[in-house]
């Protein structure tokens, strides 16, 4: 079992940045690709980076590709999204998440989720 709880969201004005935390719990972080997802209101949640094991390989979708960096440390388990030159079309709630898999760019691959926090990104 890992429990993830995720931090750093708010308000922020376009072209500004913002740094989302993902703490875990649990099993050793190290076991488990992780991930960020997002979900903007009346929209299908959609996948935004993800992570291997050791953090040595990460993947992006290509609509933060270049603003968005990814990382993780498994000694503080921990994982961030580093967020730059936020857009109002970033504006959803943001989600980690862990897979068993090395790595997973689908959101059905992936066994816990945190509960999201909320970034908005204004005009």
């Amino acid at each position: 079992q890992v429990q993830l709880v995720e931090s750093g969201g708010g308000l922020v004005q376009a072209g500004g940045s913002l740094r989302l935390s993902c703490a875990a719990s649990g099993r050793a972080l190290s076991r488990y690709g992780m991930g960020w997802f997002r979900q903007a209101p009346g929209k299908d949640r959609e996948f935004v980076a993800a992570i291997d094991y050791s953090g040595s390989s990460t993947y992006y979708a290509a609509s933060v590709k270049g603003r968005f960096t990814i990382s993780r440390d498994n000694a503080k388990y921990a994982m961030y999204l580093q967020m730059n030159s936020l857009k109002p079309e970033d504006t959803a709630v943001y989600y980690c998440a862990a897979t068993p898999l090395a790595y997973c760019l689908n959101y059905g691959c992936y066994n816990y989720w945190g509960q999201g926090t909320q970034v908005t990104v204004s005009s």
